[in-house]
């Protein structure tokens, strides 16, 4: 057996090698928020090539939510590769494709009933989260007749041509790629602690007001939204919200859209996050990320009555169904209903936002502004008087404790994406590394300051 080299060798060597490659990256990509090569991944922790193991609350962006490698979705995968590693739709259905098919819509004889909402009768599956925006707009538009849309302020929904004029949580997506796609206009989101006075009826009032002044009924398809706002902040909307909105978009003839490829397969504690809105139905749902436990699979579901204004062959995708991804899916339910991870989830997430909110009590200096969320999609955020990249830093000194957190939005803000079968023991100890993490922050911005004013 070839001895292995010491631990800071192996990092050398890795760092590189890592390095070498990223110069060769187009630049469009984004960078990665640490500079370790990942080689394998277990449960909620991951392992660079240099042996370091990592508590990864990151979930690839809330993809991996059975934990990274779950046996039971891992041995699915490797049996389907055996017989048939990829199967185009337009040729035929793959079993694993009828399967998946069935499952999700109730209609597999096991009287688990369906995971879709009760209306929606149809499918239509795709590649990646933006491919599945995509295919909800086409069927919106065909199925009204009408070409606008309305998005959220702070929403994501992706970043192909199509998606980044649709996606308003920072203007980076969309730099230098003008002119975007037209007939998109944008609303509000109730997120009234950033935007003073925009909460649910504001919103809903300054929606209103955007159909009498920008965009007429007449014209608009559809309204796109995320049930809990991701990339612009995690953020909740306020008790009463969607229902709001359902009653809006009904009265005014709109289709109501509900992108779900972050939020949905039990992110927030239940399947789908629009589910804590009693009585909240979307005509279009939008699913990805967390489907296939990282496995590239995305769909939309929907009623015939929409559907059928769409001619066969429209839409899909040499790669849409892969039977591998959807062997994935099918053990990935598997997992979510053996596990009770959508359980778990919401167990997890009362426990993370409790020790998150004891935090902001613990700093009342105002250098934490709010911990929210629901289930395990939450966030954590600075004042506003906290300087530019304070976040960031506070992701640095975690990743230097062995714990990795993703920013998101303009403001200061931190995500925590654990996957759904993380344990109370890896809550807690994510807890103490932020607390200490923080802690580290705080004093170092203190010293910063007491140094500025002395040399003044």
């Amino acid at each position: 057996m070839r001895a292995q080299l010491p631990r800071v060798a192996r990092r050398a060597l890795s760092t590189a090698r890592v390095e070498t490659a990223l110069a060769s990256l187009a630049e469009g990509m984004a960078r990665p928020m640490t500079d370790i090569e990942v080689v394998s991944g277990a449960g909620s922790y991951i392992t660079s090539s240099d042996g370091e193991r990592l508590l990864d609350f990151t979930c690839g962006i809330g993809v991996t939510n059975t934990g990274h490698c779950h046996p039971r979705v891992v041995a699915a995968a490797q049996a389907q590769m055996g017989k048939l590693m990829h199967g185009q739709v337009s040729i035929g259905m793959t079993s694993p494709l009828v399967a998946l098919t069935n499952r999700m819509l109730g209609n597999d004889g096991s009287g688990r009933g369906s995971l879709l909402p009760a209306s929606h009768d149809r499918l239509m599956f795709s590649t990646t989260g933006a491919e599945a925006v995509e295919n909800a707009v086409r069927l919106a538009r065909a199925a009204t007749g009408k070409p606008n849309l309305i998005v959220m302020q702070g929403g994501y929904h992706g970043r192909t041509i199509g998606t980044l004029a649709l996606t308003r949580s920072k203007v980076s997506y969309g730099v230098r790629n003008h002119p975007q796609m037209p007939g998109v206009f944008v609303a509000p989101f109730p997120y009234d602690t950033q935007s003073p006075g925009i909460d649910a009826d504001g919103s809903l009032y300054q929606l209103e007001l955007l159909l009498k002044q920008q965009t007429a009924p007449s014209d608009t398809a559809a309204v796109i939204v995320e049930p809990v706002l991701g990339e612009g902040g995690y953020v909740p909307p306020p008790r009463g919200w969607l229902q709001g909105l359902r009653a809006l978009c009904d009265a005014h003839g709109l289709l109501l859209v509900f992108d779900e490829v972050q939020s949905g397969f039990g992110r927030t504690g239940k399947l789908w996050a629009h589910q804590h809105a009693e009585g909240v139905e979307p005509d279009v749902l939008v699913m990805a990320k967390g489907i296939a436990s990282g496995l590239p699979l995305s769909a939309i579901s929907s009623r015939a009555e929409l559907t059928r204004a769409v001619p066969p062959g429209a839409m899909g995708g040499t790669y849409a169904a892969n039977p591998v991804a959807c062997a994935a899916a099918l053990a990935t339910l598997d997992v979510f209903e053996e596990e009770d991870l959508v359980g778990n989830a919401a167990a997890r997430g009362e426990q993370l936002l409790g020790g998150l909110r004891a935090l902001v009590a613990e700093h009342d200096d105002g250098v934490l502004k709010e911990a929210r969320g629901v289930g395990l999609m939450v966030g954590l955020e600075f004042g506003r008087d906290a300087p530019a990249g304070t976040a960031a830093a506070l992701s640095r000194a975690c990743r230097r404790r062995g714990l990795l957190l993703l920013t998101t939005s303009v403001f200061e803000t931190l995500r925590f994406i654990p996957p759904l079968n993380v344990s109370a023991a890896e809550v807690d100890t994510a807890l103490s590394i932020v607390g200490n993490a923080l802690r580290e922050v705080v004093a170092t911005a203190a010293a910063d300051d007491a140094a500025a004013e002395a040399a003044a």
